[in-house]
């Protein structure tokens, strides 16, 4: 399956999408925050970036638009609760595949990341 990278500030939330990734046989990762995510990314191949955009020390955003030069064929999927966030993602429409808002339930985070790595 896909090795997948989750950065998400809030822990529980992290943890819960990361053990339903895990149900569907991916190799998941975790990362508090942009900054973490982007030296995780760095360590070795991901075949998947699920962020969310609000966090703090780099955005969603910052690090997608990172991720998506320095590693061209990554997936990226962003997450997140805030409207106005999701519009900031509009300048990423070609590097990104989506945006899923949250709260989402556990069937949604696994059928839209099922999504990302089949196109």
């Amino acid at each position: 399956m896909a090795r997948i990278l989750i950065t998400e500030d809030e822990d529980s939330l992290r943890s819960f999408v990361a053990r339903a990734l895990r149900l569907d046989g991916h190799e998941t990762y975790e990362a508090a925050d942009g900054a973490e995510g982007l030296e995780r990314l760095e360590e070795g191949a991901f075949d998947l970036l699920l962020s969310d955009i609000r966090m703090p020390v780099m955005d969603g955003i910052e690090l997608a638009h990172r991720a998506a030069s320095s590693f061209p064929d990554l997936k990226i999927l962003l997450m997140t609760g805030y409207a106005e966030q999701r519009e900031r993602a509009d300048d990423l429409a070609a590097k990104i595949i989506d945006v899923v808002p949250k709260p989402f339930a556990l069937p949604e985070i696994r059928e839209a990341v099922a999504k990302a790595l089949a196109s």
